[in-house]
């Protein structure tokens, strides 16, 4: 992946399709590569869902949201084989790479899974993407961002809030000019024009509303620092 000064777009890709590429930018395919996409729970198989005394574990943050078992080569191969058609379709939607959210999801599992059962399946799933051609991006997971770039080999970094957690230098000591942050209107620290200026923030970011509604709507937010 280049550095872009292109506005990036991603829409979500999962066991239901997804959304079409934007024309004349740089668009990037959202997959819930390590959790359940809301509504998309029944798609999965019981066994890959990570279970305690026979109840299935979810997000505490996002209640609809199972955590996925990648304890064991054995799911993840089942896993890769569920998640790499999603793959398969953001690259023959036209999409220019595909972002894997919840790669940090061994920290909410009590235990149960590790960062190297996680590192095992992004490389999986990072090799797939390279496969049919599109890059791969680590979507937020700061505190792991050198071992994800190293081991399971990550292109960019796609990160929520980094300025405002001040943890943006995670991402660019390991991606250079290869991040895109978003900012949310809700929850600024400062102003964002100060927050762009600031050198520790990376080149493509931008401000958005936290729902991301429409233009059309009162709450609707949309800035780039250019």
């Amino acid at each position: 992946m280049a550095p872009t000064t292109l506005r990036p777009r991603s829409a979500s890709w999962g066991a239901t399709g997804g959304a079409e590429p934007a024309p004349g930018v740089y668009s990037i395919c959202y997959v819930n590569g390590f959790q359940t996409q809301p509504g998309e729970l029944d798609a999965w198989p019981r066994e890959l869902l990570l279970q305690r005394d026979g109840e299935v574990i979810f997000d505490p943050d996002w209640p609809d949201e199972a955590l996925i078992d990648t304890s064991s080569a054995a799911h993840r191969e089942k896993i890769a084989d569920t998640v790499i058609p999603w793959i398969e379709g953001c690259a023959d939607a036209g999409f220019d790479a595909v972002e894997f959210d919840n790669l940090d999801s061994y920290s909410r599992s009590g235990g149960s899974l590790s960062l190297e059962d996680n590192l095992a399946l992004a490389a999986l799933l990072v090799d797939a993407a390279h496969a049919v051609g599109i890059a791969a991006g680590q979507k937020n997971a700061a505190e792991d961002a050198a071992l994800l770039h190293e081991r399971a080999g990550f292109d960019f970094a796609v990160t929520e809030e980094c300025a405002a957690y001040e943890e943006c230098s995670a991402y660019t000591a390991v991606y250079a000019d290869h991040v895109i942050d978003i900012e949310y209107a809700d929850e600024l620290p400062r102003p964002f024009a100060e927050m762009c200026a600031d050198d520790s923030s990376p080149d493509s970011m931008v401000l958005r509303d936290r729902d991301l509604v429409t233009p059309e709507d009162d709450a609707y937010a949309f800035e780039t620092c250019d």
